[in-house]
């Protein structure tokens, strides 16, 4: 068996501590080390007994880890990255890849110029559920793909809003949540090219949007709207339907709705719904329930990381590809600020992220 892949973490806040757990849970890997200027994380790296440094560049002027985690605030994302590129470290990034397309350009160059793999942390791609709603759809199953609706409805508690940044544009459901919805919506029913929004922040007053209403027009032809509010008390939400991340009390309840011309299905139950002969509004339905083994999907993407540095596995979610996500986003923000259609065409999406 391969000794234990050294990873460095690069960013020790709540989502990095969240990687720093599943590092330690690993038989794949253990920390190289912690970097992050916080008195935190220096006390964190002492508790674990750890190496620490205040950045990545001085980590990697003293030692050269086997992978890194960037687990940043956004804006750090694309400089921790290529840092680690440069010195021929791969990297997992989490999501968003980049606070702009700009931003993610630059990574996606640096990338096809040293040929070190990035990995970008859209974990929801690692779950099972996501991965049986995609076989089925891209099988033909459900037939041609219809319509889409999607749903990301929840309250956050107020003291959520105590951190400055949240409560600014940019800190809002879209990029921070929603965006994961657009990632799966990618990832289950092929690329988005053009969207339409109206987002609104009428409920709580703050710069920031806390609702949004978006539609979709998918390459294939099927519509689809996704509807998110962090300003409700609603079960209509990953976080809390999925049972993925055992902070979330689960509760029973769809939150997306695929419907295809012979069938259609709902997540994250995995319920198939389609006629046994003949087919019409009066004939009945019958429900078919397909299980899965359920996977910690960050533990997964740990799994597939170690892999991907080993050179087994190529990355599931690719710097160009998350790249295509950050568009989108992108164009949800244009469409809700002129009240237009924006459409990805070749012009709008990173050069690397064109044929991904």
């Amino acid at each position: 068996m391969s000794p234990p892949l050294q990873i460095a973490l690069i960013g020790a806040g709540l989502i990095g501590r969240a990687h720093l757990s599943r590092i330690e849970a690993s038989p794949d890997c253990a920390c190289a080390a912690i970097c992050d200027p916080a008195e935190s994380a220096q006390a964190l790296a002492a508790e674990r007994g750890l190496r620490w440094f205040p950045s990545q560049r001085e980590m990697l002027a003293a030692m050269r880890p086997d992978g890194a985690i960037i687990a940043t605030p956004n804006a750090l994302h694309v400089q921790g990255a290529v840092d680690c590129l440069e010195s021929g470290v791969p990297v997992l990034v989490e999501k968003p890849l980049a606070e702009s397309l700009a931003a993610a350009q630059k990574l996606v160059d640096v990338e096809a110029r040293t040929g070190v793999p990035v990995l970008v942390g859209h974990h929801r791609r690692h779950n099972p559920i996501v991965k049986t709603a995609r076989e089925i759809v891209a099988s033909g199953e459900i037939g041609r793909l219809v319509a889409v609706n999607a749903l990301f409805l929840i309250r956050k508690p107020d003291d959520y809003f105590d951190v400055a940044w949240r409560r600014e544009p940019g800190g809002g459901p879209v990029l921070i949540n929603l965006i994961h919805d657009i990632d799966n919506l990618r990832f289950i029913c092929g690329e988005i090219e053009s969207v339409q929004a109206m987002t609104s922040n009428a409920t709580r007053g703050l710069p920031v949007e806390d609702s949004a209403v978006l539609i979709f027009r998918f390459a294939n032809g099927a519509l689809g709207t996704a509807t998110v509010s962090d300003a409700t008390p609603a079960p209509w939400n990953w976080e809390l339907s999925s049972g993925e991340n055992k902070a979330f009390p689960q509760r029973d309840a769809p939150c997306c709705l695929i419907a295809g011309s012979e069938g259609s299905l709902a997540l994250p139950e995995l319920g198939l719904w389609r006629y046994e002969g003949k087919a019409g509004w009066r004939e009945p339905l019958v429900l078919e329930s397909r299980a899965v083994e359920p996977v910690e999907p960050l533990a997964e993407q740990l799994r597939h990381f170690c892999a991907v540095i080993r050179g087994t596995e190529t990355p599931l979610t690719s710097a160009a590809d998350a790249a295509r996500t950050l568009a989108v986003v992108e164009a949800v923000a244009e469409a809700a600020r002129t009240g237009a259609a924006v459409a990805l065409t070749a012009d709008s999406i990173p050069s690397g992220a064109r044929a991904a």
